[in-house]
């Protein structure tokens, strides 16, 4: 297990991520011939949506091989989304990797999904390295792109590495580790390299950006700092790539490497560091738990002895319509035919086959052991973020976080005859992806779909057509709208009816609301003296939790058009009881009746999705740019020049007033600005 890395590939889009993955699995003999995102050949671009596109949709992961200093290493490797609309893909991913690789543009530096994905790892201590890609572009910085990422990230992101040349004369990289310089020789062959002595005119250069590197593991380790500061020439390779690698395990260094995946140059060293550098499986704490049903901890070692415990981070539907379940192994062993335990549904479910993956070809293995990622069949129930453990020690892992959607439209089959079978292959996409929702809206009997932008949609009705034969119509996108109270207010309803059966139901809740922060979410409190430990022998669990269910559903319903309530408290301050009732169904109807009187008492208000927009342009269509927000309610907050070409402009804007702003931006910068867009929070306009 200690040669075993698991390992992604992080970035903004179109940073080179897919390409980097491509020529790593060229130089390490996994594949015999590039595969070139734009043309639509990438091994790891698999979907027909992706070749055509020419973007990264869904994680695809992969295995290889790498010998560094005459030790065998595997490689599992996960290459992510860039597109905001794919997050989700990027947070699972990360949420069963030990390391990741960050690819950042060397002309754009760190751009707003680089930041996002940052935030991910960062949420999940995911230790990681920096590679500076497309050194070979015009305007390629490596030293601005570094002082961006010390200035948005922290100081504690250090150049391992320095570039010989850039643009069309970059060429190669100098080690500031080994102290050795390597160039590329053939851009078209990225196992050309060889040695070569260190540029004279770099040698001043490089010895101040390796007491930099030295500075900042110093910092980091104890012990290097006193060898450092005792006698630094006594510092041999294998101290510094101990102390390297320990610190950023400890995720307090972030080396930083460049080159460019396009022209191949500068994947060995990358390789050489990921083995050196990223923790193995058995580096990593211990996976932490708890035990079903109970707050009691639970841990699992990465160990292959101690007992089963597995993450479901994907659901996956393959060519032959059968459900692959991909599985990040962290303790026990697993074999084909095993009975397992899903202690989050309470039941047991049989592993019918094991397969180690290369994107979406699949080699069958009947036996793994912990520390791998891979994909299984057989769990016909399991679903993403669910644990998969051992039947007689149980334990229930923290799961992976969703999203929320933020865009909806109407879609709908061309035949009545196809009415169910859409409703089937909807509920296969929201089974694969956490960020899709479909319902049937009961005023209008339209199917709505939600997802996390317009793509995300797009790429979904497109699946549809092409891999279920469904062909559908869509409405224009809508956003999700959230509500929320703006006063306080208070309401009080008494449920007292018979039904047509004969039984009497009753039930009496008094509450109040007021607002809450922003972002704060919403809380329900116990003001009635009754609700603590003080309570009457009539005021059951049961009862308690029919009067949180009826706020809780009342909440979801909203008071202006019927979208979830957010940011407020609900304080439950009366309840009252009546000889001989024993339905709680009473009690759930009158909290949710009085909390509508107390909502609509409150001044409720709708809450539109807001997002972060960073629009990069040449400095001369800033001012049009700049107008044509104004005109969609946005605000620019910060403008930066990013180099004397290129201006980026930040601002917050409005979700619903950006449809169709990429289209309008091609006009006004004759296709030279480019636009992203990701979701921020949700507020008044």
């Amino acid at each position: 297990m200690q040669r075993v890395r698991n390992i992604g590939i992080m970035a903004h889009i179109d940073a080179g991520k897919t390409t980097v993955t491509e020529r790593l699995l060229y130089i390490t003999d996994k594949t015999h011939k590039i595969g070139e995102v734009h043309d639509g050949e990438a091994v790891m671009d698999w979907m027909v949506q992706e070749r055509e596109r020419g973007i990264t949709i869904t994680s695809a992961v992969t295995t290889f091989e790498w010998k560094d200093q005459g030790l065998d290493y595997e490689v599992h490797l996960i290459d992510t989304p860039g597109h905001v609309d794919f997050t989700i893909e990027v947070s699972r991913s990360l949420r069963v990797l030990d390391g990741a690789v960050a690819v950042f543009d060397a002309v754009a530096g760190v751009e707003p999904q680089s930041e996002t994905v940052w935030r991910q790892a960062n949420q999940y201590h995911v230790p990681r390295l920096g590679f500076v890609n497309k050194m070979d572009r015009i305007g390629a910085d490596f030293q601005r792109c570094l002082h961006m990422m010390e200035e948005r990230f922290g100081e504690h992101c250090a150049p391992a590495q320095l570039p010989i040349g850039a643009e069309s004369g970059f060429r190669g990289i100098v080690d500031l580790v080994e102290l050795k310089a390597y160039e590329w020789t053939d851009p078209n062959d990225p196992k050309a390299v060889h040695e070569i002595p260190i540029p004279a005119a770099m040698e001043d250069e490089v010895h101040a950006a390796r007491e930099v590197l030295f500075d900042r593991i110093a910092i980091a380790d104890d012990d290097f700092a006193l060898q450092y500061l005792e006698d630094s020439d006594s510092l041999d390779l294998e101290t510094i790539n101990a102390a390297i690698r320990k610190a950023t395990c400890a995720n307090l260094l972030v080396p930083v490497l460049c080159g460019t995946a396009l022209r191949n140059k500068g994947l060995q060293p990358l390789l050489n560091a990921v083995v050196r550098w990223l923790p193995a499986p058995s580096d990593v704490p211990p996976i932490e738990g708890f035990v079903p049903g109970t707050d009691t901890p639970a841990t699992r070692p990465h160990d292959p002895k101690a007992p089963l415990a597995a993450l479901a981070y994907k659901v996956s539907m393959m060519d032959d319509g059968r459900r692959m379940v991909f599985l990040r192994l962290y303790s026990g062993v697993l074999t084909a035919g095993a009975d397992v335990l899903n202690p989050e549904l309470g039941l047991k479910e049989k592993i019918s086959r094991i397969f180690m993956m290369h994107s979406k070809d699949r080699t069958r293995v009947d036996r793994i052991e912990a520390g791998n990622i891979f994909g299984v069949l057989g769990l016909k129930k399991t679903r993403t973020g669910d644990t998969i453990c051992a039947i007689d020690q149980p334990i229930v892992l923290e799961s992976i976080n969703a999203y929320e959607p933020v865009i909806s439209q109407s879609i709908e089959p061309e035949t009545m005859r196809e009415r169910e079978k859409l409703s089937e292959s909807l509920a296969k996409l929201a089974d694969e992806d956490p960020t899709f929702r479909w319902k049937e809206d009961e005023a209008t009997g339209q199917t709505i779909i939600s997802g996390m932008g317009e793509l995300h949609l797009d790429i979904l009705t497109d699946r549809l057509r092409r891999e279920f034969g469904v062909e559908v119509r869509t409405g224009q996108p809508q956003v999700v709208y959230h509500e929320t109270i703006t006063a306080g207010g208070e309401g009080e309803e008494i449920f007292d009816r018979v039904a047509d059966n004969g039984d009497a139901i009753f039930g009496h809740v008094a509450l109040k609301v007021k607002p809450a922060d922003r972002g704060a979410g919403n809380t329900i409190r116990w003001a009635w003296p009754h609700g603590g430990a003080d309570a009457p022998a009539w005021f059951s669990a049961d009862l308690k939790k029919a009067i949180v269910e009826g706020i809780e559903n009342q909440l979801r319903s909203g008071a202006v058009q019927g979208d979830p309530i957010q940011d407020a408290i609900v304080t439950v301050t009366n309840v009252g009881w009546k000889e001989g009732m024993n339905k709680v169904i009473g009690w759930s109807i009158a909290a949710s009746q009085a909390m509508r009187k107390a909502l609509t008492a409150a001044k409720p208000v709708l809450l539109v999705p807001i997002a972060d927009v960073e629009v990069v342009t040449p400095p001369e269509h800033t001012g049009e740019i700049i107008g044509s927000l104004n005109q969609r309610r946005g605000r620019v907050e910060s403008m930066e020049e990013l180099s004397p070409t290129l201006t980026t402009i930040k601002a917050i804007a409005p979700i619903d007033r950006l449809f169709g702003y990429t289209t309008d931006l091609r006009g006004m910068s004759q296709g030279r600005a480019s636009f992203t867009m990701t979701f921020s929070h949700y507020d008044v306009v």
